[in-house]
């Protein structure tokens, strides 16, 4: 099967088990039963990244920003109010990418394996969240 099948089968998985709010680990798991090891997006460019043992498949992104721009310090404690805010679905995707863009997040990686998300600043400054799996 082709990496671009298995993302848009394991996303129409998701999108028909997981819950309006709180979402985001049913995704997660449909991706690593799909073969996923890995997800990382790039901000402000929005480009995301899926990893297969076999393949990468690049997915180019919406960006954030419309001109050179100073890049935001990382700044953990509004991360963790743009996830929380996130977490209790009251942003949209895009907005949540935005929210993390502007606590400085340049980067971040989400381990299929290992349950957990990932987010870099430019300075390689980085805060990790575990999420629990789907039982």
């Amino acid at each position: 099967m082709m990496i671009e099948q298995q993302l848009r089968q394991a996303m129409e998985k998701a999108q028909k088990i997981r819950p309006a709010i709180g979402g985001f680990p049913y995704l997660a798991d449909c991706l690593r039963q799909a073969g996923f090891l890995k997800n990382t997006w790039y901000l402000p460019s929005g480009d995301s990244f899926y990893f297969t043992s076999n393949d990468t498949l690049v997915i180019p992104g919406t960006s954030l920003i419309e001109a050179p721009s100073p890049c935001p310090q990382f700044n953990e404690p509004a991360l963790i109010k743009a996830l929380k805010l996130d977490q209790s679905g009251q942003t949209t995707f895009p907005a949540f990418l935005k929210n993390i863009w502007s606590a400085g997040v340049v980067m971040y990686t989400v381990d299929f394996t290992y349950r957990s998300v990932t987010y870099y600043g430019a300075d390689n400054t980085h805060y990790q969240e575990a999420y629990l799996p789907i039982t």
